[in-house]
C-alpha cells in the first residue's frame, strides 16, 4: 500500500474509532468492533496502532490540534479584544460541533479510560490549548471586563462551550455563528456590550422567532 493509502485507511480507522468509542465507550468498545464496522481484520488495525489505547490517544490527540489550530486561525487578524473573544468562542465550537464531533466528545470525555502515561501525555496538547484562553481572559480581568479568578474564568468558559457537545443539535434553527453569539453574550457580557449591535441585535433576533436566546439555550435550540 502507498503512502496516500496509508494515510486515508489510518483516517479512516480513527473516525470509526472515534465513532464507537463515543457510542459505546471506550471500554465497552473491542478493536474487533472497529475492525468489523471497517470490513477488516484486527491485525490491519494493528498495523497502524500498537494497542487500542494508542488509538484512542491519536484520537484524543488529533481532538486538541485541530480545535487549537481552528481557533489560532480564527484568531488572524483579529486586533481588539471584544473580536477575539468572540473568534474564540466561535471556532471552538465551530471545530467542536463540526465534522469530527465523535473525536472530539471522546477527546472530553475518555480521560478515565487512560493509563497514567497516555495521560500525561494527552495533557500536555490539552494544556497548550487552555493556555491560549489566558492571555485575552487575563488582558479583559485587567480592563475590568472580568471580575473573577481568571483561571476559573477559563475553567467555567470551556465547560459550558463543552458541554454544548452533549445538547446541540445541528438540525435546529440556530446555526453555530448565532449559538457562538448567545455563548458569547452570556459568557462574556461586558465584552459583547463593547461589540454593540453586531452581537445584541443578532440575540435578540434569533432566527427571526419571538422566543429569548435564554429560552432557546434551555430547550437545545
Amino acid at each position: 500500500m502507498n503512502d496516500a493509502g496509508d494515510t486515508s485507511r489510518r483516517s479512516l480507522i480513527l473516525k470509526t474509532a472515534a465513532k464507537l468509542f463515543r457510542q459505546h465507550g471506550y471500554e465497552r468498545t473491542s478493536v474487533r468492533q472497529i475492525a468489523e464496522a471497517l470490513s477488516m481484520t484486527s491485525g490491519s488495525i494493528f498495523y497502524h496502532f500498537t494497542s487500542k489505547e494508542e488509538l484512542l490517544v491519536t484520537v484524543m490527540e488529533e481532538g486538541v490540534r485541530d480545535i487549537l489550530s481552528g481557533v489560532q486561525n480564527g484568531l488572524a487578524g483579529e486586533s481588539r479584544l471584544p473580536e477575539r473573544m468572540l473568534a474564540m468562542v466561535r471556532c471552538h465550537l465551530t471545530a467542536l460541533l463540526g465534522p469530527k464531533l465523535d473525536a472530539m466528545t471522546v477527546m472530553l470525555y475518555e480521560w478515565r479510560s487512560l493509563s497514567e502515561p497516555a495521560r500525561a501525555r494527552v495533557l500536555t496538547s490539552r494544556d497548550a490549548y487552555e493556555e491560549l484562553w489566558m492571555a485575552p481572559i487575563d488582558e479583559a480581568a485587567a480592563l475590568g471586563l472580568v471580575d473573577a479568578d481568571t483561571g476559573l474564568v477559563r475553567h467555567t468558559v470551556l465547560g459550558a462551550l463543552n458541554w454544548t457537545g452533549q445538547w446541540y443539535r445541528p438540525d435546529r434553527r440556530v446555526g453555530v455563528e448565532l449559538l457562538a453569539q448567545h455563548m458569547f453574550h452570556f459568557l462574556f457580557p461586558r465584552l459583547a456590550q463593547r461589540l454593540g449591535s453586531v452581537v445584541t441585535e443578532g440575540i435578540g433576533r434569533g432566527n427571526g422567532g419571538s422566543r429569548s436566546s435564554l429560552q432557546l439555550l434551555q430547550t437545545g435550540m
